[in-house]
């Protein structure tokens, strides 16, 4: 299959929405979005899957719909996690070696990042990304690339992203019980950085906040090297049941409100202003003045930037984000929160729309933060793809049937009873060093 031929399919399963999406790369590296569906999200809770059914039903209508729109069918999918169990911690490896004279190999590389996946982590965790931030070759510090050098001690600082077993189970399970595999699984506020950030972005120093319904996703890059990674449990939601519970009223009537005349500045809202809301079940109306609707969003968001803020120090690169804070995600389009946020962090705030990396006449549709983490995980699986020299298995709309399993593969047994075809599993260790291998290949051919 070649390059321009190539699809990728992603499910991004949030709290307040579950999005599928299909995606091609054009001959100028450029994605272009094929086809996208959402469908509402109820057995999600801050990010985890807490209702198995609810869940399935929603990612089976959206699957249904994008591939009856792109024409497309897939059996497998990118998936994306998050949830408040996701941390990030940051650890140091090293191996001693034979000798000072020979070179360093990329096998003893290979070796150093492979023995991170063995660290003591609690019961019941698994680890979900090893990121090598740079090596240490005997004394000395910062190397990109320590292939080539001589030295007696390979020494590496990584951010490690853990995550728990159960929670990663469950959405396998949501997306196996719609006949799909998955993929791959990807933290979401890195898909939503590769979506809405620049190059020079990463490189200045920057931190990506992506609000969602249920929690807030958190990454500071510098240097062009994702150094820390959070999840806050409090997004758009609790903003909606603050409303809900200050003025009395119900919860679709507190989303609405906080859409159409929310603010997060009670102190530039009009005074005079209200707004009539109807009465539960044939009582009085409320009204309700804008004032008061923003102090009430004001408190909320800001307790949420505390938040944001203790993670920036804890960090460590506080004092080197010289592009400040890019804020994307649903929560993102609230009236005023980039100038709240401004103020609250005296850093530089801009909104991040995900129209980096996207080409085709389906940008303006998708240009939306709420769309950062889909189109992030679009990304992430064609990085995926080429650094795997894997390629998708894709049906066309010419044979517009759902996908048979192929009997001659191996089937298997899963706790639900139900029979899945077995999926194209790479070895650990082969994958790190087919990612090695491409990441030093790119490095040498930049020296030459």
């Amino acid at each position: 299959m070649n390059n321009s031929e190539q699809y990728v399919a992603a499910i991004d399963i949030g709290t307040t929405k579950i999005v599928a999406i299909v995606g091609k790369k054009n001959e100028n590296n450029l994605i272009e979005i094929l086809g996208l569906s959402k469908a509402l999200s109820k057995g999600v809770k801050r990010g985890v899957v807490m209702n198995i059914e609810e869940t399935v039903n929603a990612i089976r209508t959206t699957v249904e719909d994008v591939q009856q729109r792109s024409g497309i069918l897939f059996s497998e999918v990118f998936v994306g996690i998050a949830g408040q169990h996701i941390k990030s911690m940051k650890s140091r490896g090293y191996i001693m070696r034979d000798s000072y004279e020979d070179e360093i190999k990329k096998d003893e590389v290979f070796r150093l990042i492979e023995d991170m996946h063995k660290i003591h982590i609690d019961i019941g965790e698994e680890i979900i990304h090893v990121i090598p931030q740079n090596f240490i070759v005997d004394n000395e510090t910062g190397v990109k690339n320590p292939i080539g050098m001589c030295g007696r001690r390979l020494e590496a600082n990584f951010h490690i992203v853990i995550g728990q077993v159960a929670a990663a189970k469950n959405i396998e399970k949501c997306i196996r019980k719609v006949n799909l595999a998955v993929k791959d699984m990807i933290l979401e506020p890195l898909a939503s950085a590769d979506a809405v950030l620049t190059e020079d972005e990463k490189e200045a120093g920057v931190v990506l906040v992506d609000i969602g319904g249920g929690t807030t996703d958190l990454a500071v890059y510098y240097d062009n090297i994702i150094r820390h990674t959070a999840v806050i449990p409090l997004g758009g939601n609790v903003v909606t049941k603050d409303i809900k519970e200050g003025c009395a009223i119900l919860q679709r009537h507190a989303e609405q409100l906080k859409l159409q005349y929310g603010s997060a500045l009670g102190d530039i809202a009009p005074e005079d202003k209200v707004v009539s809301i109807p009465g539960i079940s044939g009582r009085e109306p409320k009204e309700i003045s804008f004032k008061s609707l923003a102090y009430i969003i004001q408190s909320r968001m800001e307790e949420i930037i505390d938040f944001i803020n203790f993670e920036i120090q804890n960090s460590g690169y506080a004092e080197k984000l010289a592009a400040g804070v890019v804020i994307t995600g649903g929560g993102s389009m609230l009236r005023h929160l980039p100038q709240l946020m401004k103020f609250k962090t005296a850093m530089d705030v801009r909104i991040g729309l995900p129209n980096e990396h996207l080409a085709g006449s389906s940008k303006t549709e998708i240009n939306q933060p709420m769309y950062a983490t889909s189109v992030g995980l679009i990304m992430r699986g064609f990085e995926y793809l080429e650094t795997y020299k894997q390629s998708f298995n894709i049906g066309r709309k010419s044979e517009f049937v759902r996908p048979e399993t192929d009997p001659e593969k191996e089937m298997e047994q899963s706790e639900d009873g139900m029979e899945y075809p077995e999926q194209q599993k790479t070895t650990l260790a082969e994958k790190i060093r087919i990612m090695m291998q491409n990441m030093f290949e790119v490095e040498d051919q930049s020296i030459n």
